[in-house]
């Protein structure tokens, strides 16, 4: 992997000033916050902000805790392979924001909780609280893991550098101001790094436009390639992509990460009301549309470059991840410190990701695991909290090893959470929805979710879905010359890698794959989360009927209440205000009845008054 690439060297001096200037900068809000908050040394200013953050920078935080380094690089490079079908992400996003503020948030934020797994203890008991904080904590070192390595190819794919070294940089600085700022320093490097991914995008947008002579060549080549096919509403559920499989399994995905997971739960419950929570979700909304937009045009820009030479194929380069800083190495070496800027942009996207991770895997380590154990001061609490987001950084820079071994990037990380996110949610909604849900229930629907989609997701490890499921679209090397000293793209100093050893994989090979692999395994990705989530609903629901949830006595704070909806806030607003405009109304009509007698000069009372008055 640390072997040169044809491109390698291709950074001048400005490339590498910008991408220090962005670390230096990440590196320098742990520094000013450490120093802000010196004096406030309790666990909860730490890890929670001191719950006094403005829907602004939350929103633009909770945008980037999620829109990574595989946002930039792979969401590209599967509008370039499979269609720009992504797009419908935008939905799903919508309907998680919904759901997340109307029935998560408020039970979260009435609460108080620093740690989401705390609900689980005060909803059902302490084990089902652990088994939560194990899942998560585990999820979240395997995904930060990949979020690490993913930048770290890109790096070294466009500038040679060593990939273990890029991998232990982005750790150590990322490490230093979660253990030096806490979630004010997350929150506050978040903003600006979901600034510098923007740029990156744009940067490429703007001169991949110019390239190719106009935005409509860009649309009118991914349409003739395919590109733009996106109106597929196949039910099928072992189709890689279609609209179905990425609004229903897509909603659940992010439901499960915007409505119960520690990174983001952490966030919104950290803002100083709970309206100023509630802004932050929807206008984070915007922010993660804008981020798919980008991405996905990226990708058609992708495939409008190279359409007749794909580099892939061609031998250039040795995963999809890489097509993309392929891309920005061809079209902007001419442009000294934009190569820089879309590697920062790859970069901040993992920085984002893997600070929230550390900050909340501290969180959840020292509320879940540490406190009800001893009783330890907040000042020690805080220097633990520190400690321990030093431990999980070491941690996640060795998951990255293993991220290394893994197949495509952006679908590995989605595996991850549904496989371990979906069962989670599942006993969320458990908890929350379902008031006779005791905590037998819980227990046995999130092990039997987690033993169904671990199943299915190592199944489909083991057994990829075949081509005709997951369509791959057509490319070509047809254009392609290497001899031609024109273009960095079309010129390499290594011979052009065979493209069978690039995509091979055991789906060639049908007649070893079982029977179970041409249904049950070859199920989309997407659905992992759906299948935990359903199955874990369904099993606690039926065993807790069966062990006397019938009988169960719940505490109305920890279950959903109506009154937390903003429908029943609207509905109340209004009811309100016709009541008013009646009760004027009644006013009107009672003066009508009483015409006459408002005129003081036939008024009893003034001939009273008159009759009382003394002369003096």
């Amino acid at each position: 992997m640390s072997e040169e690439s044809p491109m390698s060297g291709s950074f001048v001096m400005a490339d590498y000033v910008v991408f220090a200037c962005m670390l230096l900068v990440s590196a320098a809000v742990g520094v000013y916050f450490a120093f802000a908050d010196r004096g406030k040394r309790s666990s909860g200013d730490f890890l929670m902000g001191g719950r006094k953050l403005t829907a602004l920078p939350v929103s633009l935080s909770l945008t980037a805790s999620f829109m990574s380094a595989i946002t930039v690089l792979s969401n590209p490079a599967e509008v370039y392979h499979y269609g720009a079908s992504i797009g419908f992400y935008g939905l799903s996003y919508i309907i998680t924001m919904v759901v997340t503020s109307e029935i998560f948030l408020p039970v979260f934020y009435r609460l108080a909780v620093t740690s989401t797994y705390e609900y689980l203890e005060l909803r059902f008991n302490r084990a089902t609280r652990l088994l939560g904080t194990v899942l998560f904590i585990v999820q979240t070192i395997l995904y930060t893991g990949i979020v690490i390595y993913a930048p770290a190819l890109a790096l070294n794919q466009v500038t040679g550098m060593d990939l273990w070294g890029a991998v232990i940089s982005t750790g150590v600085v990322c490490t230093f101001y979660c253990t030096m700022g806490g979630l004010k320093a997350v929150v506050w490097t978040d903003v600006f790094q979901l600034g510098v991914m923007l740029a990156g995008f744009l940067s490429v947008i703007i001169r991949s436009v110019v390239v190719q002579g106009g935005i409509l060549p860009i649309i009118s080549d991914s349409e003739k390639g395919g590109r733009l096919n996106v109106w597929d509403f196949d039910t099928n559920p072992l189709r890689r992509h279609t609209f179905w499989t990425i609004t229903i399994g897509g909603t659940f995905v992010w439901i499960s990460i915007y409505g119960i997971n520690q990174s983001q739960v952490q966030r919104y419950i950290s803002c100083k009301s709970i309206t100023h929570a509630r802004v932050s979700l929807y206008v984070n909304l915007l922010g993660l549309w804008a981020i798919l937009l980008s991405s996905v045009f990226a990708g058609m820009c992708l495939y409008s470059v190279y359409k007749n030479c794909d580099p892939w194929k061609a031998g250039l380069v040795s995963a999809p991840d890489q097509l993309m800083p392929y891309l920005v190495m061809d079209i902007l070496q001419d442009y000294p410190g934009l190569p820089g800027l879309f590697v920062a942009a790859a970069y901040s996207g993992s920085l984002s990701t893997v600070s929230s991770s550390i900050n909340a895997l501290a969180a959840v380590t020292v509320e879940d695991l540490i406190k009800p154990y001893t009783n330890l001061s907040e000042k020690h609490l805080a220097w633990i909290s520190k400690g321990l987001s030093l431990g999980y950084g070491a941690l996640c820079i060795g998951m990255a090893g293993l991220s290394s071994l893994m197949g495509g990037i952006l679908q590995a990380a989605i595996s991850i959470f549904g496989i371990i996110g979906g069962p989670l949610l599942g006993l969320f909604v458990l908890g929350i929805l379902c008031p006779f849900a005791n905590s037998k229930g819980a227990l046995s629907g999130v092990v039997s979710g987690l033993i169904l989609s671990l199943w299915v997701g190592i199944g489909a490890q083991i057994h990829p879905p075949t081509h005709e499921l997951t369509r791959p679209l057509s490319l070509t090397t047809e254009g392609c010359n290497f001899t031609s000293p024109g273009s960095l793209n079309w010129t390499t100093t290594a011979l052009p890698r065979e493209p069978s050893a690039i995509i091979t994989t055991p789906a060639q090979h049908l007649g070893d794959r079982p029977a179970l692999a041409e249904n049950w395994y070859s199920v989309s990705y997407l659905y992992f989360s759906p299948i935990g989530t359903l199955t874990a609903i369904s099993v606690g629901l039926i065993v807790s009927l069966f062990t006397g949830g019938w009988s169960l006595q719940v505490e109305s704070g920890l279950t959903f209440m109506k009154e937390d909806t903003t429908l029943y806030y609207l509905l109340r607003f209004f009811k309100d205000r016709v009541m008013r405009r009646t009760e004027r109304l009644d006013l009107t009509s009672n003066g009508e009845k009483k015409t006459g007698n408002t005129n003081p000069a036939y008024c009893d009372v003034e001939l009273d008054l008159t009759k009382s008055y003394i002369p003096t």
